[in-house]
């Protein structure tokens, strides 16, 4: 009885199937329904455009716009790791340098002539005339780049 009823399931399947075949083949033969269709999936790409020109127009960023600079923030922190290593190995070997007194007499004085001369420059950049004021960091724009 379990193979009748097995033979009967699998018949069964067999001809859901075939009716679902014959009929999304005649779906997609009729003009209408593929016009529809067609017409469906230009209406999807000019909405996809209007929201893109929207999102510009308000100076939103796009999920490409989001994407780019998620790439470049990696590049940024990949080369900031390289230079925070190279600034270590700088130190270490600074560190060693400093422990003889003649290299040490000799960096305090590169330092005093680096104070002075930051110093100098800023008293340059303040009698320039019309300087702009220097905007903080916290309030600067990044630009996103194609």
């Amino acid at each position: 009885m379990s193979d009748e009823t097995e033979g009967l399931r699998d018949k069964l399947a067999r001809q859901g199937e075939d009716a679902l075949g014959k009929l999304a083949q005649e779906l997609l033969e009729n003009p209408l329904v593929t016009s529809a269709i067609a017409q469906a999936f230009s209406a999807r790409e000019k909405a996809a455009q209007a929201q893109e020109v929207a999102m510009g127009a308000l100076n939103l960023p796009s999920a490409a716009d989001v994407e780019r600079l998620t790439r470049r923030v990696r590049s940024v922190s990949q080369r900031l790791e390289g230079i925070e290593d190279g600034v270590d190995r700088l130190d270490g070997k600074l560190g060693k340098a400093a422990k003889d007194d003649a290299t040490a007499g000799r960096l305090e004085a590169m330092e005093e002539q680096l104070s002075a001369l930051t110093r100098e420059l800023s008293a340059l950049r303040e009698a320039l005339p019309g300087a702009a004021a220097q905007v903080p960091s916290s309030q600067e724009r990044l630009e996103v780049s194609e």
